[in-house]
């Protein structure tokens, strides 16, 4: 694989990461109600459950592909559609406010359990199935190297645990959380134009 295979799927995952959902609000609730060290202990959590989706989508998806080769250009086309939707989707919620609202979780939870509560959230949440399984892949070369797999895994953790470590030290501090409350609409449109050009790009080719 080359660099620019791994950009493109470093930034089309990103995207995918910062974009809000179930994840990323737990995040928010945690960092808010419990400080910034719990809340990254959840975003090691977040990372491994997408890790969870990315494995399933390599091995066992791969194997389809060599089966029936057609079926990648129908996931091009079904990926794109997912990209251009989501990206409509974050353009046009940019201006609203972030919502915090989450049910009662236990505070009696260990370190360990937050990192469960983590691979729980991702495991239980149908985007990011929709994501590693369609427009992750079409990213990746039917034949990728397995080294290349483990540097791809990297970037899913990194990226995904990484962005709720930031989610958490925002949300942790009442200044930092009033600044990026104020840019969300620039970062939430700034990322869905990214998802467009993206959606673009695998559309045409």
């Amino acid at each position: 694989m080359t660099l620019a295979a791994f950009l493109a799927i470093y930034f089309v995952n990103l995207a995918a990461a910062i974009s809000p959902g179930p994840a990323v609000l737990l995040a928010v609730r945690t960092s808010l109600r419990e400080g910034f060290a719990r809340g990254v202990w959840l975003a090691i959590g977040i990372g491994l459950g997408a890790c969870v989706w990315a494995l399933a989508a390599l091995f066992g998806l791969a194997l389809l592909f060599k089966i029936a080769p057609a079926l990648l250009s129908v996931l091009k086309v079904a990926g794109a559609g997912y990209l251009f939707y989501l990206a409509v989707k974050m353009w046009r919620h940019a201006p609203e406010p972030l919502d915090t609202r989450m049910d009662e979780t236990t505070s009696a939870r260990s370190n360990l359990g937050l990192v469960w509560q983590g691979i729980a959230a991702q495991l239980a949440n149908p985007k990011p199935a929709v994501f590693f399984g369609t427009i992750f892949l079409t990213f990746i070369p039917p034949d990728a190297a397995l080294w290349a797999y483990g540097v791809i895994l990297f970037i899913v953790f990194f990226n995904d645990a990484a962005w709720n470590v930031i989610v958490a030290r925002i949300f942790s501090l009442d200044h930092a959380r009033r600044v990026y409350l104020g840019l969300k609409t620039f970062i939430d449109r700034f990322f869905g134009g990214l998802l467009g050009l993206l959606g673009l790009k695998l559309a045409l080719s």
